[in-house]
């Protein structure tokens, strides 16, 4: 038996008959919080480069994955098999330069690839929530990669951004900007923030959503998407 069926008969143990109590109380909803949690710490220790103890962090992640797939079995939606069968499948569908016919040299043409697979299934399975003209973002997502993400999107899509983001500013910026010079000025700015009294969470999250919106409206306005 694989230390991976281990685990899984583990936790079903634990949430069955004569099991743990806390354990029997949980739901997909109570663990959220769990996740998000178990996968700060993972982020912890890839940033110390603590190998020993990321192995440890990612058990914790693993356990996550295993008890959501638990809490599904038990209401005969499905498991952890289908869990690793539907991901094992879509790497395969996604990486037809390795398991099928083809060849991408560059990890850009991998990315490009990727989406437009990414785009075909989206297209051939059930119709997306709205979600305007920005790809719909997980609502836990940190503000920081959130705003990331809306700004690839519009360098991306070369969206209606004109003075909402100054370009002329943010290259200024970027000029010989490496990781640790972006990291010591962030930190200024979260230092700043609390010396002002300011939440930079909240700050940044307006202020993204306030961009998204304005680009939708101008977006509308046009027509349409771009």
């Amino acid at each position: 038996m694989s230390s991976l069926e281990d685990l899984r008969r583990t936790v079903a143990r634990l949430r069955g008959p004569g099991g743990c109590p806390w354990d029997q109380e949980q739901s997909h909803q109570s663990l959220a919080v769990c996740l998000i949690e178990e996968c700060a710490e993972l982020l912890d220790t890839i940033d110390r480069s603590d190998l020993p103890h990321m192995r440890e962090e990612l058990g914790d992640v693993l356990v996550q994955v295993v008890f959501h797939a638990q809490l599904a079995e038990e209401k005969g939606l499905f498991d952890l098999e289908a869990v690793a069968r539907e991901i094992n499948e879509k790497l395969i569908r996604r990486h037809p330069h390795v398991f099928g016919e083809g060849k991408l040299d560059t990890s850009a043409q991998v990315i490009d690839q990727w989406e437009k697979i990414k785009a075909g299934e989206k297209k051939n399975g059930a119709p997306p929530a709205p979600c305007g003209t920005f790809k719909r973002q997980p609502p836990r997502l940190p503000q920081l990669l959130h705003a990331l993400e809306v700004y690839k999107q519009i360098q991306k899509k070369k969206l209606p951004a004109e003075g909402l983001v100054d370009d002329l500013y943010v290259m200024q910026i970027a000029e010989g900007l490496t990781e640790e010079k972006a990291g010591r000025m962030l930190f200024e700015i979260a230092a700043a923030c609390r010396r002002a009294g300011v939440d930079p969470e909240s700050a940044l999250r307006r202020e993204t959503l306030r961009v998204t919106q304005e680009v939708d409206k101008r977006v509308a306005a046009a027509g349409g998407a771009p």
